[in-house]
């Protein structure tokens, strides 16, 4: 606080920055005299130095700077106010509804391909039909203003590869805007049950809201569209839809927020595997290979219906420990129990179905994220040679139990190290683990006797499978 104390340097100094204005201890009445407190006299100064400060940097006129600031931020509306939400909500469908007549139809699809192929420059390469850059902009001309977005440099030197005359496919042109239109086709749909409007499909949403789930509800309506689940029972419906959100919630929301991204969906390849049942001649190898097929859907609701012994709808340890070639070690259950959610120490299918992307995928970094959880048992973010022991262990012990001579443990953790090659020579990370490329055959090693016996005899596996035989973990 200014006082009578202050000497005369510092009375000067402030007069500098305030340049014209009296320094406050002119301003002030003798001490003597002054029977204020010491928080009015604190108050008036700071009231002064404000005052003269707000005038030296610029005038009256600073304090209306915010009203050039444009606004960037917008309160979604709460539950309780309906009618802002209904409003919100309808003008989303216009807006949406305007974007997508923004996009080119199948007749304006059409109409650019006669114009692509009738502006074609010899000589065709192959079967492929070329076209120059000029005939390339003329065609951009004359399509249309909806097409000018693909008609640019950027995008012809995009597509162009190694053509002596310069030129560029016109199928591959043509396929490149169809797939543009297709993305945001996509997007625009999936948006519209992106109810809080953020850019995201939520797992759950409030039953004040919709009283269902936003990528539920988009698969659910899609299946009619798909000619491959048109054997599916209705009563099945809401299995397949589980199983089918399972795998974009399994890797597109590691940190298990309950929500992932509409670009990230579109993105990645599900939809595109989800999409491909479209095709009414799809080989039964796709169907197998594809999670959103019918087939696999209902094996592996099948394997679940089969594991549940006791019909309760839910897998105990016991159960689990079925699973695949029953050669999970229970030390690895355990742990499966202890940090997957269940419901008084029994698994639903939600749960299962994160088990068995885990497993099936384990060369995916989302998958051994899940399975090197399960390892980390102190939750140190890394494993050593105690955590490692610890699961071998007990794939020492079901060697033992088939007649087999466990293997050393020193022997498997040298392997071990030096496949994975991790930055500290003690200690083994997640993204270790990813970065090697051998995360699914450590992690196979640590937690199933099936998936050890394989990384051993893997030479003879190699041998066999060129000779036309095969060998299981019975026969040895």
């Amino acid at each position: 606080m200014l006082n009578c104390s202050y000497d005369k340097r510092q009375n000067c100094t402030l007069e500098r920055h305030f340049k014209k204005t009296p320094c406050l201890h002119s301003l002030r009445q003798p001490c003597l005299t002054d029977n204020r407190t010491e928080d009015e006299k604190k108050a008036e100064e700071t009231e002064l130095f404000t005052k003269y400060y707000s005038e030296w940097k610029g005038g009256g006129n600073q304090d209306n700077t915010f009203k050039h600031i444009p606004r960037f931020y917008y309160r979604l509306p709460a539950e309780d106010e309906v009618l802002l939400q209904k409003l919100r909500e309808e003008s989303r469908a216009v807006f949406l509804q305007r974007k997508s007549r923004e996009l080119l139809d199948n007749e304006e699809l059409q109409n650019l391909w006669f114009l692509l192929d009738k502006h074609q420059v010899p000589p065709t390469t192959g079967d492929e039909a070329m076209i120059s850059y000029d005939s390339f902009l003329k065609v951009g001309e004359k399509a249309g203003t909806k097409c000018k977005l693909f008609f640019t440099a950027r995008v012809y030197a995009k597509l162009l590869h190694n053509d002596p005359y310069g030129r560029i496919s016109i199928m591959q042109f043509f396929n490149y805007v169809m797939r543009k239109v297709w993305l945001h086709q996509t997007r625009i749909g999936l948006s519209l049950y992106d109810v809080a409007g953020q850019g995201y499909l939520r797992e759950s949403v409030s039953n004040l809201i919709l009283g269902s789930e936003d990528l539920e509800n988009y698969i659910l309506e899609l299946i009619p569209t798909l000619p491959q689940l048109d054997g599916l029972e209705k009563s099945f419906y809401s299995f397949y839809v589980c199983t089918a959100v399972r795998k974009f919630f399994f890797f597109l929301d590691p940190l298990r927020t309950g929500k992932i991204k509409i670009q990230d969906i579109l993105a990645c390849s599900f939809l595109d595997d989800l999409l491909e049942l479209r095709d009414e001649e799809l080989s039964k190898e796709s169907q197998e290979s594809n999670w959103f097929s019918a087939p696999s859907a209902l094996r592996v609701y099948g394997q679940y219906l089969n594991l549940d012994k006791d019909h309760n709808g839910m897998l105990s340890k016991e159960e689990l420990s079925r699973y695949g070639t029953g050669t999970l070690t229970s030390v690895f259950l355990d742990r499966v129990y202890q940090e997957c959610l269940t419901y008084d120490g029994e698994m639903d299918y939600k749960t299962y179905l994160d088990f068995v992307l885990a497993l099936e995928n384990r060369k995916e970094p989302a998958a051994l994220q899940y399975i090197f959880k399960l390892l980390d048992m102190d939750n140190k973010g890394y494993l050593n040679v105690f955590a490692l022991n610890y699961f071998f262990r007990a794939i020492q012990e079901q060697m033992k139990i088939h007649g087999q001579e466990p293997v050393s443990f020193q022997d498997v953790k040298d392997e071990i190290f030096d496949m994975v090659k991790p930055k500290d020579p003690y200690k083994i990370t997640l993204q270790d683990l990813v970065n090697s490329g051998q995360g699914d055959t450590v992690t196979s090693i640590l937690i199933d006797l099936n998936g050890f016996w394989t990384y051993e005899n893997r030479e003879v596996l190699v041998t066999n499978e060129n000779d036309g035989t095969t060998a299981d973990l019975e026969d040895t």
